[in-house]
C-alpha cells in the first residue's frame, strides 16, 4: 500500500522520470567537449550529490511514518501468588491500524486457570482458552483523515519536494557548467586571435632583419616592430591569464569518478565555438509543467489543502463503531458453560468538545498559508514569463550582432590582407599594416564575443525554460 501511495504521488507531482543513462567513462584527454563537462557536473557535482542526499533522508522520513501503521503485538501474563482464589490468565492480541480509515482490526488469544472473584468473572474461559477478533471503525471524525494519515501523506509530499529541488538544483548547477565552458573556449579562442597576430609582428621582424643586413630598409623600423611585438606580447600574456583563469572556475564541474576537480589544459580546447543550443520550448503557458520550482510550490499548496481537511476534520465528533466475534475452545472450565457458545457484539461511541478555539485558530492560519503560497506562486510566473521575454529578444538580438560583427570580421581580414599585400609590393608603410592588422584583430574579437553573447542567452534560456535535455538530464 505504502509503495502504490509512494508511486502515485510521484507520477502527480515530480518529473517525468527518464531512464537512467549509465554514467560515461571519464575523458582525461582529447578536446574537451560541451556533453563531457555536463555529464560530469550531472553526476559528481557535490550540490547534486548533496540534494541526492536530501531525497534519501525524505525516503528515510517517510519510512518512518510508516511506524504508525505498524502490527503491533502485546501480551500479558498475571497470577495470583496469594490469597484465596487462584485465578491465573494469560493473554496475547495483534492489533493492526486500517490504512484508510481512523480505526484498528485487531484479533487475540486469553486463557485462564484457577478460580477468580466475582467481580473478574470476564477472565474465566473453556480449559482451551478463547480466540477473538474484531474492529473498530471512525465513521465521522478520522474517517477520511486522521493525523497518522496526514504525516504519511505530508512525508510522501516532503519527498516529492526533495525531488523536485534536486532537479532545481541540477538545473542550476547545468546552468553555471555551460557558462563555464563557454567561457573557457571563449578564451582559448582570444588566445588564438592573439598569438597569430604575434606571430605576424615576428614573422615580419625576421624579414626586417634579414633587409636591414642588406641595406634595404632602416634599422628603425626594427625597432618600430619590436614594439609592436611588446605590445601583442602582452595581449598574448592577458589571454593566457583569462584561459587559465575559466580553466580554474570549469574544473569546479568538470571532476573524476571520485569527485576530483580537473582543471583542464589548453591542448583539451576543442577546434571550434561551443555548439549552439536552441531551447525546445518556450511557450509561458507550459513552463509551469516543466520548472521544478512551480511544481514545489503546487505540492506545498496540496499539502496545506492536506492540513485544512485535517482542521476540518477536529470539528467533527467522534462516533466510532466496534464490532467483535469470540469463541471459547475446549471442554467448559471453571466459569461454567455460558462460555461455550460463539459470541458477538457491536458497540457505539459518542463524543464531541463544546469548544473549538485550537481548532478555528488552525484552520485560520491553514487558511491564510494557501493564500500566502498562491501569492508566491504568481509573483514567480510574473518573474518567470518577464524572463523568458527578456531571454526571448536576446536570442533575437545576439543573433543579429552576431551576423553583422562576422561581416565586419571578414571585411577587416580582407582589408589586412590587402594592406600586408601592398606592404610587400612597397605600396604601403609599416604604420598602416599595423593597424590593419590590429583592426581585424579586434573584429575578430568582437565577432567571437557576439558569437559567445548568443551561445550564452540561448543557453540561459533553455535553462530558464527546464529544457533537461538540452542541459544533459
Amino acid at each position: 500500500m505504502r509503495n502504490k501511495r509512494l508511486a502515485a504521488l510521484l507520477l502527480a507531482f515530480a518529473t517525468p522520470v527518464h531512464a537512467q543513462a549509465p554514467e560515461p567513462p571519464a575523458v582525461t584527454s582529447g578536446p574537451l567537449s560541451l556533453d563531457q563537462v555536463l555529464a560530469s557536473s550531472r553526476f559528481h557535482a557535490p550540490q547534486v550529490l548533496e540534494a541526492m542526499a536530501r531525497v534519501r533522508g525524505a525516503e528515510g522520513r517517510l519510512i518512518s511514518t510508516q511506524a504508525a501503521f505498524d502490527t503491533v503485538f502485546s501480551s500479558e501474563v498475571n497470577s495470583r501468588v496469594l490469597g484465596f482464589y487462584s485465578g491465573s490468565n494469560a493473554s496475547a492480541v495483534v492489533t493492526r491500524p486500517l490504512p484508510d480509515n481512523g480505526g484498528y482490526a485487531y484479533g487475540g488469544y486469553r486463557i485462564s486457570s484457577g478460580n477468580f472473584p466475582t467481580y473478574e468473572d470476564q477472565y474465566y474461559t473453556n480449559q482451551a482458552g478463547e480466540v477473538m477478533a474484531g474492529a473498530v471503525f471512525a465513521l465521522m471524525r478520522d474517517r477520511a483523515i486522521d493525523e497518522r494519515r496526514f504525516a504519511r501523506s505530508l512525508a510522501e509530499a516532503d519527498v516529492a519536494i526533495a525531488d523536485a529541488d534536486r532537479l532545481m538544483i541540477a538545473i542550476g548547477v547545468q546552468r553555471a557548467a555551460l557558462a563555464a565552458y563557454n567561457n573557457w573556449v571563449a578564451a582559448g579562442q582570444r588566445l588564438k586571435v592573439y598569438q597569430a597576430l604575434l606571430g605576424l609582428a615576428e614573422e615580419r621582424q625576421t624579414g626586417f632583419t634579414r633587409q636591414v643586413e642588406e641595406g634595404a630598409r632602416p634599422r628603425i623600423l626594427l625597432t618600430e616592430n619590436e614594439q609592436n611585438i611588446l605590445r601583442r606580447q602582452s595581449l598574448v600574456v592577458q589571454s593566457e591569464q583569462a584561459l587559465a583563469q575559466a580553466a580554474a572556475v570549469l574544473s569546479l564541474y568538470l571532476r573524476d569518478a571520485s569527485g576530483t576537480p580537473i582543471t583542464p589544459g589548453p591542448e583539451r580546447l576543442p577546434p571550434g565555438l561551443p555548439p549552439l543550443i536552441t531551447p525546445a520550448n518556450i511557450d509561458p503557458a507550459s513552463i509551469a509543467t516543466l520548472r521544478p520550482d512551480f511544481r514545489t510550490l503546487d505540492i506545498r499548496i496540496r499539502q496545506q489543502s492536506q492540513r485544512l481537511a485535517l482542521d476540518r476534520n477536529n470539528f467533527l465528533p467522534r462516533l466510532d463503531l466496534k464490532v467483535e466475534a469470540s469463541r471459547d475452545l475446549g471442554p467448559i472450565g471453571p466459569g461454567g458453560i455460558s462460555r461455550t457458545p460463539a459470541e458477538g457484539k457491536v458497540g457505539l461511541s459518542f463524543t464531541v468538545p463544546l469548544q473549538q478555539s485550537a481548532a478555528r485558530g488552525r484552520l485560520a492560519q491553514t487558511n491564510a498559508e494557501i493564500e500566502a503560497i498562491r501569492q508566491r506562486r504568481r509573483l514567480l510566473e510574473d518573474q518567470v514569463s518577464a524572463e523568458v521575454s527578456q531571454l526571448a529578444i536576446a536570442v533575437v538580438a545576439t543573433a543579429r550582432l552576431r551576423s553583422i560583427a562576422e561581416d565586419e570580421q571578414d571585411r577587416a581580414l580582407t582589408m589586412a590582407n590587402a594592406e600586408r599585400r601592398r606592404f610587400s609590393a612597397g605600396a604601403s608603410d609599416f604604420f598602416l599594416v599595423n593597424v590593419r592588422e590590429e583592426a581585424a584583430a579586434d573584429a575578430q574579437v568582437r565577432a567571437l564575443d557576439a558569437a559567445i553573447r548568443q551561445i550564452a542567452a540561448n543557453a540561459e534560456l533553455a535553462a530558464v525554460t527546464a529544457d533537461l535535455d538540452a542541459l544533459g538530464l
